[in-house]
């Protein structure tokens, strides 16, 4: 990436959250299928979060999706680990070692998201940056101010532009192989759920609504899952059994 690129956010969050891997698989059909699932997954929740009361504005549907996410993250960030050593540890050689190289980039996308997400609540959870804090007090301040607001024109686009392409993408994990961005995603789709009923998630709901919504997500991942999965056996001669050399 060229330096002057590096001002452009949305160019900056595709080098970091969009697979890189020459040899992967480009199927258009799967990457529009990816794209529909996720618009129309937050398009629902968003608007059952509005309908039933769950979010009274516009600030409110923002904070439970914002919620939400940093869930899926938390729980992402324990599964990566143990379901890419699985995967890898199921692998023969030379699969295993090639696996494992390739896993640093999937890594160090869901690394960044974490800390991107992250950092605004470290700033002020650290007191550098407060509601009270008097940005007219010395001019200093003042110049902290002007880099800061001129720094998020550039950070909240790669934010939320790597949010987006966190979840289409799976965190990029089609660098380590095909076959793993739609096992991953059931996976994690389903431990969201686990979660969602442990906690009494959307308790204001009605019954059938409440159970539409935790298992719609789920459902209608696994089955884009299990279609992209056949697809790339059928399409492309690409299965799990063949990435683990088995």
């Amino acid at each position: 990436m060229t330096f002057g690129r590096l001002f452009n956010p949305f160019a900056v969050a595709n080098a970091v959250f969009t697979p890189s891997r020459p040899e992967r698989v480009h199927d258009p059909a799967v990457k529009k299928v990816q794209i529909w699932r996720t618009v129309v997954g937050l398009v629902a929740v968003t608007w059952m979060l509005v309908s039933y009361g769950l979010a009274k504005d516009a600030n409110g549907v923002l904070d439970d999706r914002f919620a939400q996410i940093r869930t899926t993250l938390i729980t992402l960030a324990v599964t990566f680990p143990i379901a890419v050593a699985v995967f890898i540890a199921a692998a023969r050689p030379p699969n295993r070692r090639l696996f494992l190289r390739r896993a640093a980039k999937p890594a160090g996308a869901l690394l960044t998201l974490v800390v991107t997400l992250a950092a605004p609540r470290l700033a002020t959870g650290l007191g550098y940056v407060t509601e009270d804090t008097d940005w007219t007090a010395s001019p200093w301040r003042l110049v902290l101010l002007f880099a800061i607001g001129a720094f998020s024109l550039w950070y909240i686009p790669f934010g939320l532009y790597g949010v987006v392409q966190s979840l289409v993408h799976v965190f990029r994990t089609a660098d380590l192989h095909d076959t793993v961005p739609p096992l991953l995603a059931t996976l994690l789709v389903w431990e969201v759920a686990v979660f969602d009923v442990f906690q009494g998630a959307y308790g204001s709901v009605p019954f059938v609504a409440r159970l539409a919504f935790i298992l719609g997500a789920p459902l209608s991942v696994t089955a884009v899952a299990m279609w992209e999965l056949r697809r790339l056996r059928t399409r492309h001669g690409i299965t799990l059994r063949g990435a683990l050399g088995r």
